[in-house]
């Protein structure tokens, strides 16, 4: 407890509250529509939430408690794409059984040690050109934002850059608190009216057909180790971190698996907004910055517990504020991943394919341009080493 208290920062608590509004953010009504593809009434919804917000908070909190570096945690987007395209095809218990099933493949991968070994014949170099390129639609959004809301874009990138000359540790938290001020002035936005209200979880008796199992379970398993983990880990590595692979997959799938029944469908490693939590605007010392993966999993575990609530208020925030957040936040990763990528004057030309296939935003097979770019790039890597 005394070593808590003396790591904490005010910074490291702002760094993981935006990281948890830039996870729920963007597809926190596609979990509503999921559900519903599935047949869920209002009280599952909320129960939803209620699970997943309880599933992913305590696994990046006690991780990030742990092992003492960040490590955000978040649902798959991804994977509720997948859902919403073939969730009609089975009712909501088949699709319980499905979540369950992937959740436990999960774990079984992560506590046998596979995927760390596939790891480490990666190059960093290609990790963080493909983390760049997923990065670099999140700035390039932040300028475009401009061509509709230039004063207020504007006012937030002085108040970003002032105080990162300034005041550097505090320059998110600065910018957060002067871009909420600013909403109303430059936006159409006034705060909403907070009705507490307590979620209830709500039990759905999982089912087991072989239909769901292939066509959900095991999509969803591929899905969230593509699209999720292997970005999400490539980022906890290019800070300098060396993440305990088999215990961060292990222990995340056990606990969607714990949960699904209430409908926790995805627990997975944070692949974009985990950069929030690592850069060094969270603490200089890095050491101390697994405060910030702490306090998004406490944000999640709110979310939970005041599910419908909590989650209309945060929604209520112009998507622009949130767009213009996200690009400011991750300014510094996709510039440090940059560096790492084109670093290395042998890997330049493996690292830029990845980069650019990465940035496309293509999809195959409902698998993202992250897990294909790097595959890509991976390629060339080869051809090119073996010409030499």
């Amino acid at each position: 407890m005394q070593k808590l208290l003396n790591d904490f920062s005010v910074p490291a608590v702002f760094a993981g509250f935006i990281t948890f509004l830039v996870g729920i953010s963007v597809s926190a009504v596609l979990v509503i529509q999921a559900a519903q593809t599935l047949g869920a009434n209002t009280e599952q919804i909320t129960s939803w939430f209620w699970a997943l917000g309880l599933a992913i908070g305590l696994s990046g909190l006690l991780l990030s408690w742990k092992f003492k570096y960040p490590v955000a945690t978040s649902w798959s987007t991804a994977g509720l794409a997948l859902i919403l395209a073939t969730g009609s095809g089975y009712n909501l218990n088949e699709a319980i059984g499905a979540f369950l099933v992937c959740g436990l493949l999960t774990a079984i991968l992560g506590f046998s040690g596979v995927f760390q070994k596939v790891l480490s014949y990666i190059p960093q170099s290609l990790t963080s050109a493909m983390l760049a390129g997923v990065l670099l639609k999140f700035g390039i959004a932040l300028f475009a934002s401009m061509q509709n809301e230039w004063a207020f874009i504007l006012s937030l990138l002085v108040a970003y850059i002032l105080s990162k000359r300034f005041w550097p540790r505090y320059s998110i938290v600065i910018t957060v608190i002067a871009g909420i001020a600013m909403c109303p002035i430059f936006l159409n936005f006034s705060m909403p009216s907070i009705d507490f209200g307590m979620a209830k979880p709500v039990w759905v008796t999982p089912e087991f057909s072989s239909s769901a199992i292939l066509g959900l379970a095991l999509p969803l398993f591929v899905i969230n180790m593509a699209s999720q983990y292997l970005p999400g880990l490539a980022m906890i590595k290019s800070y300098g971190y060396n993440p305990h692979v088999n215990h961060l997959i292990g222990w995340t799938g056990m606990a969607q698996a714990l949960l699904a029944p209430f409908g926790s469908y995805s627990v997975n490693i944070a692949a974009i907004s985990a950069a929030i939590s690592l850069d060094d605007q969270v603490h200089p010392d890095p050491q101390k910055r697994y405060i910030a993966g702490m306090s998004c999993g406490f944000f999640y575990i709110l979310m939970g517990i005041f599910a419908a609530t909590l989650t209309s208020f945060l929604m209520s925030f112009p998507a622009i504020f949130i767009t213009a957040l996200a690009g400011i936040a991750l300014l510094g990763t996709i510039s440090h991943n940059i560096a790492i990528a084109f670093h290395e004057v042998s890997d330049r030309e493996a690292a830029l394919l990845t980069f650019l296939f990465s940035a496309s935003g293509i999809q195959f097979f409902g698998i993202g341009s992250a897990f294909w770019g790097l595959i890509f790039g991976f390629a060339v890597h080869l051809i090119l080493k073996l010409r030499k």
